[in-house]
């Protein structure tokens, strides 16, 4: 299992289009993925537990990642999370 601490660069936070982007590249992996922030854990591939969090610029998040592909789902992901634009 992997963890990682970051903030969200992503100019309008991970809100309506970044959030479906964010959780249709989370859904490419086997590994059990999951976002946590003020102690509320969601699943990342699900919009609905995504958009709860309602993390916008700035905010810091937690990644967790824990299956076969976890290293590429971490990777993937939080540079996802920690650009500017999407792409």
């Amino acid at each position: 299992m992997l963890e990682r601490s970051l903030t969200v660069e992503l100019e309008s936070g991970l809100q309506a289009r970044p959030a479906a982007q964010f959780v249709q590249e989370a859904n490419k992996f086997e590994a059990d993925l999951f976002l946590e922030k003020d102690g509320k854990r969601i699943n990342a591939k699900s919009i609905m537990g995504l958009m709860t969090l309602a993390l916008a610029k700035g905010e810091e998040v937690s990644v967790i990642a824990d299956g076969p592909d976890e290293s590429n789902a971490m990777e993937q992901l939080t540079q996802f999370i920690s650009s500017e634009t999407v792409q």
